[in-house]
């Protein structure tokens, strides 16, 4: 495959992912149907857990770097997101709502303002650019599987940002044009990316282990927790049912994608 049509696919989709996560989340959050997103949550687990160790890094593995190296990008990567969710960039949490409440949530922290929203969101986007573009330069299936994974998680977190911008008085107008100009960084990144990764491609091993870092990080550290607060059995089966058919999908894509890339 020639660079311009890859650098297309890029492009594409950064930027239908980035634009399609925020239109789907409105969608929710300006709806009833936003009693669906703990449903897509548990999705979005399976989805990125099954990204993270069916695909990503048994391709980081196949490119020739060490395990070592790979598994100590991985290390690096859960630390560095840890670090970067304590500096409040991730989740924009005040320091009086993390020592009132504990960990910080969107449930909590209504009075975070547009402007901080807009900084941590365009800054997170901006990495999923990057994750997208490497994925893609070690193959086109892995940048789609990639893709789709980041779409997966990135909607019930953007409803959870619309959530509280309405609830801090914006309009929906408004809530939506912040998300729509955040998610343009996922663009930036991937462009960004694919020119800086064509000269380093020995980088790209090292940067799919932070990918499936940051995967695995948002699935264990941000979403999983969130599952606890309903310890009902039956709704227990529900998201073990849902995460498995989020690993599900992930593997069918991947053979889907394998007989047509």
């Amino acid at each position: 495959m020639t660079q311009l049509p890859l650098l297309l696919l890029i492009v594409l989709s950064s930027l239908l992912g980035g634009v399609l996560s925020v239109l789907a989340a409105a969608f929710f959050a300006f709806s009833a149907r936003a009693a669906w997103v703990p449903l897509l949550v548990s999705y979005a687990i399976g989805a990125l857990l099954g990204a993270g160790f069916l695909e990503i890094l048994p391709h980081a593995l196949e490119q020739g770097a060490s395990a070592e190296g790979i598994m100590v990008a991985v290390l690096l990567g859960i630390l560095g997101f840890f670090v970067l969710e304590k500096l409040v960039i991730w989740r924009h949490c005040h320091s009086e709502a993390c020592e009132a409440h504990g960990a910080p949530s969107h449930d909590h922290d209504h009075g975070r303002s547009g402007l901080m929203i807009m900084i941590g969101d365009t800054f997170h986007n901006f990495v999923d650019g990057v994750i997208i573009a490497g994925a893609f330069l070690s193959s086109v299936e892995l940048g789609i599987i990639t893709a789709l994974a980041i779409i997966a998680h990135e909607i019930p977190q953007e409803v959870g940002d619309f959530m509280i911008l309405l609830h801090s008085g914006y309009r929906k107008r408004t809530a939506l044009m912040f998300n729509l100009v955040s998610s343009a960084a996922t663009l930036v990144g991937g462009i960004v990316a694919y020119f800086a990764l064509q000269s380093v491609t020995g980088w790209i091993p090292y940067l799919l282990g932070v990918a499936a870092a940051s995967m695995i990080y948002v699935a264990v550290a941000d979403l999983i927790p969130g599952l606890h607060k309903q310890p009902e059995i039956h709704i227990t089966a529900q998201q073990v049912s849902l995460i498995g058919a989020g690993v599900a999908s992930i593997w069918l894509i991947e053979r889907l994608l394998g007989s047509l890339v």
